[in-house]
Parts: C-alpha cells; structure tokens; sequence
C-alpha cells in the first residue's frame, strides 16, 4: 500500500464526480471523458450473483470500448490479463472478508487505468507477511501489490466501509 502519500493521483475529485453524476449505477456508463480525457465506468454490485465473473465482464467489455482489447501485441494483452487479474483479487477479497463489494469503478486516461472496489467492511486490506507462494489461499493482495504502480484504501468519516483502489499503467 502506499505508504508515501496519503491518496493516489488518479484519485476522485468534485470533477470526476460531476462526469458520472448521471451515470446508470446498474450498468456501464458510456465512456465519458472528464477535462483530462478520463474515461468512467460504474457497475452496482450489492445484490448481485456471481459477483466475481460479473465484474471481469464488466471489466473486459470497458477494456474493448478504451481500445485495450482485443490487444495488438504481447504487452498489451498482458496489460489487459493483469487489469483482469486485479479486478478478480479486489472483488473476490470485498466477497471474502467485507461483506460482499457494493461497486466497481474503473477510471481511465492515457497513462494509467484505476480500479475502485467499494464495500461495507471495516477490515484493513494488506498483502499476508511472509508471503508463502506454496500455500494454498492469502494471496490476492500480494498480487495487486505486484502488478500495480500503486493501491490504498479511502475510507469516508462518519461512513462505513471503505473504497480498496489499484492503479496500473496503460499499455504503450
């Protein structure tokens, strides 16, 4: 987690807000872009089934409209296969230890794609110390740790729950 500021560039501002303010909480908003050329999507998960492949689609479906997918090299598909991979971990680790994720966000302009999973838990997300790659679970925020420039936890005061964000590079 970040240790050297308190939150991350790419975090939500008033503005970002304004960009989704009428956005569809069950589905995708269409691409909107912010003064910067962000591009916002919002998927509501609270209550939903199959929660983890939901958002992978969801996921997936944003990664081909942003021009990720389907991917022109070898890097690029990794880059896609990583955003996949921690979307997977941050919504599986809402599902396990925070009372199931109440939404999805992902964010993204031309150099970095941000990933926000809220939830209604009071935990404190943190890669398991020593990690032991040979046993079986404890894994998925060490792997966000490894794929990621950067990830942190916003929590709002007097609000339960907490927002577990992630932020890797675009593809070049």
């Amino acid at each position: 987690m970040s240790t050297t500021r308190p939150c991350s560039p790419g975090d939500r501002g008033p503005e970002y807000e304004t960009v989704v303010a009428d956005a569809p909480v069950d589905q995708a908003a269409p691409a909107a872009t912010g003064r910067q050329g962000r591009q916002v999507r919002r998927l509501s998960l609270n209550g939903a089934s199959g929660i983890v492949p939901l958002a992978r689609d969801f996921a997936r479906q944003a990664l081909q409209a942003w021009g990720w997918l389907p991917a022109a090299g070898a890097d690029q598909r990794a880059a896609a296969e990583d955003v996949l991979l921690v979307v997977s971990e941050l919504v599986t680790n809402a599902c396990l230890h925070a009372e199931g994720p109440d939404e999805l966000w992902l964010s993204s302009d031309s150099k970095v794609l941000r990933i926000e999973v809220s939830d209604r838990g009071a935990g404190q997300p943190a890669p398991r110390t020593p990690h032991r790659a040979g046993r079986p679970g404890g894994h998925g925020m060490f792997i966000v740790q490894r794929l990621c420039l950067d990830w942190g936890v916003v929590r709002t005061p007097g609000v339960s729950g907490k927002t577990v964000w992630a932020e890797l590079s675009a593809p070049v």
